[in-house]
Protein backbone atom coordinates (compact mmCIF):
# COMPACT_ATOMS: atom_id res chain seq x y z
CA UNK A 1 0.00 0.00 0.00
CA UNK A 2 1.37 3.40 -1.02
CA UNK A 3 1.69 6.01 1.76
CA UNK A 4 -0.52 9.09 1.32
CA UNK A 5 1.05 12.11 -0.29
CA UNK A 6 1.44 15.41 1.51
CA UNK A 7 3.17 18.72 0.76
CA UNK A 8 6.88 19.46 0.90
CA UNK A 9 6.11 22.21 3.41
CA UNK A 10 4.85 19.63 5.94
CA UNK A 11 8.30 18.03 6.35
CA UNK A 12 10.39 18.70 9.44
CA UNK A 13 14.18 18.81 9.69
CA UNK A 14 15.70 15.41 8.94
CA UNK A 15 12.69 14.00 7.08
CA UNK A 16 13.01 12.72 3.52
CA UNK A 17 10.44 12.46 0.78
CA UNK A 18 9.97 11.64 -2.88
CA UNK A 19 8.37 14.26 -5.12
CA UNK A 20 5.12 13.01 -6.64
CA UNK A 21 4.20 16.12 -8.60
CA UNK A 22 2.87 19.65 -8.33
CA UNK A 23 -0.54 20.90 -7.25
CA UNK A 24 -2.62 22.26 -10.09
CA UNK A 25 -2.82 25.58 -8.24
CA UNK A 26 0.94 26.19 -8.64
CA UNK A 27 1.56 28.70 -11.43
CA UNK A 28 3.27 27.25 -14.51
CA UNK A 29 6.18 29.68 -14.13
CA UNK A 30 6.91 28.30 -10.64
CA UNK A 31 6.49 24.69 -11.79
CA UNK A 32 9.01 25.21 -14.61
CA UNK A 33 11.46 27.00 -12.33
CA UNK A 34 11.26 24.28 -9.67
CA UNK A 35 11.99 21.63 -12.29
CA UNK A 36 14.95 23.69 -13.57
CA UNK A 37 16.30 23.64 -9.99
CA UNK A 38 16.00 19.84 -9.74
CA UNK A 39 12.60 19.40 -8.08
CA UNK A 40 11.41 16.66 -10.48
CA UNK A 41 8.80 13.99 -9.80
CA UNK A 42 10.65 10.96 -8.43
CA UNK A 43 13.48 13.03 -6.92
CA UNK A 44 14.33 12.46 -3.24
CA UNK A 45 14.39 15.62 -1.11
CA UNK A 46 15.59 16.09 2.48
CA UNK A 47 14.37 18.86 4.78
CA UNK A 48 17.55 20.27 6.32
CA UNK A 49 16.10 23.12 8.39
CA UNK A 50 12.58 23.80 9.56
CA UNK A 51 12.65 27.07 11.53
CA UNK A 52 9.69 28.19 13.61
CA UNK A 53 7.25 31.00 12.90
CA UNK A 54 6.73 30.15 9.20
CA UNK A 55 10.25 31.13 8.13
CA UNK A 56 11.47 29.58 4.84
CA UNK A 57 12.69 26.00 5.14
CA UNK A 58 15.90 24.61 3.70
CA UNK A 59 15.78 21.52 1.47
CA UNK A 60 18.49 19.40 -0.15
CA UNK A 61 17.98 18.07 -3.65
CA UNK A 62 20.94 16.03 -4.87
CA UNK A 63 23.93 18.01 -3.55
CA UNK A 64 22.28 21.43 -3.63
CA UNK A 65 20.48 23.34 -0.88
CA UNK A 66 17.43 25.53 -1.52
CA UNK A 67 15.38 27.75 0.74
CA UNK A 68 11.66 27.71 -0.05
CA UNK A 69 8.75 29.46 1.60
CA UNK A 70 5.29 28.02 2.02
CA UNK A 71 3.95 29.82 -1.07
CA UNK A 72 5.86 27.33 -3.22
CA UNK A 73 6.67 24.34 -0.98
CA UNK A 74 3.02 23.84 -0.03
CA UNK A 75 2.26 23.12 -3.72
CA UNK A 76 4.88 20.39 -4.17
CA UNK A 77 3.24 17.02 -3.54
CA UNK A 78 5.48 14.44 -1.86
CA UNK A 79 5.44 11.07 -0.14
CA UNK A 80 7.45 10.77 3.07
CA UNK A 81 10.18 8.12 3.06
CA UNK A 82 11.43 6.12 5.97
CA UNK A 83 15.08 5.05 6.34
CA UNK A 84 14.54 2.02 4.08
CA UNK A 85 12.86 3.77 1.13
CA UNK A 86 14.40 5.65 -1.75
CA UNK A 87 18.06 6.20 -2.49
CA UNK A 88 20.71 6.86 0.11
CA UNK A 89 21.49 10.53 0.62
Amino acid sequence: MKPPSTSLWSLRAGERCRIEGFAGSLADSYRVRMMELGFHPGEVVTCVQSPAMGAPRVYRVSNTMFSLDDDVAAHIEVTRLDDHDGSAQ
